[in-house]
């Protein structure tokens, strides 16, 4: 490769440098994950995966240089601690807003709360009311966005957290947390899941709002279970409807153009059955609430209420059963 004026910034365990020819160099790649698809990361951090890149790198490289004095884990807003001068702070803010839009959360940096779309603290307690302690566990979060689940599966107690998006901005938005966390046990990788080799395993793999995304949930399913360790546990939490059979929308859902199937209960939990998985149970079954799922400053993009009947709010625009998300566990023996 050409020796090129470049800017740094760590992803994960890698260091990568950007270079002017819009190539990305990856160095030091996790040793425990050697068959991992290393030749796609250099692709997808790149502007050939999105026109974007170059700009949100920009935005990274110039956030201020400060250490953290203190990364907090277990509170609904993980936090970093910095000692920043308003005018500084400022910067920073501007920056931060680059990498808009910001849709799990919240943190908190320094004094900039980061108030994203969704309260995920909230789907966390509900999550953790079931899951207990992840002490001395390596974890898979499949559609992890920025990582945010991440942060506080370590703040349970995980040792490392490998998540996975194809969505190269939520990549950026935790590479930006990164620069005060610093903490390699989380990494945010684009990568899809049909791209991680089933050699390797995980003692917990959580698949949070990716199945209706699927054209084959019990592929999907299938996929999970396999990436889970013997004596591990699958989880998945997905849009579900209370009806008697799954929903097909044969065009959007609640605005969203991609959504394939929308299970019931009893077809999740079969699928994860028929998977592999045994010891079902059904961690919560919840309608998502406008504070839960709303626009804000860090998400100025219509959100929930904009996808629900102005006249009968238990519709969505299209007419099916507004959104309901529920949380189902099953172990591998």
């Amino acid at each position: 490769m050409v020796s090129l004026p470049k800017l740094g910034i760590v992803f994960g365990l890698q260091t990568v440098a950007y270079f002017l020819s819009e190539k990305i160099e990856l160095l030091d790649w996790p040793k425990n994950l050697p068959e991992w698809p290393q030749h796609l990361l250099a692709e997808r951090f790149s502007n050939k995966t999105h026109g974007d890149f170059p700009r949100w790198f920009e935005a990274i490289n110039a956030m201020p240089e400060q250490p953290s004095h203190e990364v907090l884990l277990d509170e609904d807003a993980v936090r970093c601690v910095l000692n920043l001068s308003k005018e500084t702070t400022a910067v920073l803010q501007d920056q931060l807003m680059h990498l808009h839009p910001w849709r799990k959360g919240p943190f908190q940096i320094g004094d900039i709360r980061i108030d994203t779309e969704w309260h995920s603290d909230w789907k966390w307690q509900r999550l953790s009311k079931t899951l207990g302690t992840f002490n001395g566990q390596r974890v898979l979060d499949i559609g992890c966005g920025n990582g945010y689940f991440g942060w506080r599966m370590l703040g349970a107690g995980a040792k490392e957290v490998v998540g996975i998006d194809p969505t190269l901005l939520f990549c950026m938005q935790h590479q930006a947390i990164q620069k005060y966390f610093q903490d390699q046990r989380n990494w945010v990788l684009p990568l899809k899941v049909e791209e991680i080799p089933i050699t390797t395993t995980f003692d917990r793999v959580l698949s949070m709002g990716v199945l209706y995304h699927r054209r084959d949930p019990q592929e999907h399913i299938d996929k999970v279970f396999a990436l889970t360790e013997n004596g591990g546990q699958g989880i998945i939490e997905t849009l579900v409807v209370e009806t008697t059979e799954s929903l097909y929308p044969e065009d959007r859902y609640a605005r969203m153009r991609n959504v394939w199937c929308v299970p019931t209960v009893d077809d999740l939990c079969s699928w994860m059955t028929k998977a592999g998985f045994s010891d079902i149970q059904v961690i919560d079954v919840c309608t998502t609430s406008f504070e839960e799922q709303r626009s804000t400053p860090w998400m100025h993009f219509e959100s929930l209420v904009h996808s629900l009947n102005p006249e009968d709010q238990r519709l969505t625009v299209e007419g099916h059963p507004r959104p309901v998300r529920a949380m189902v566990v099953g172990s591998k023996n």
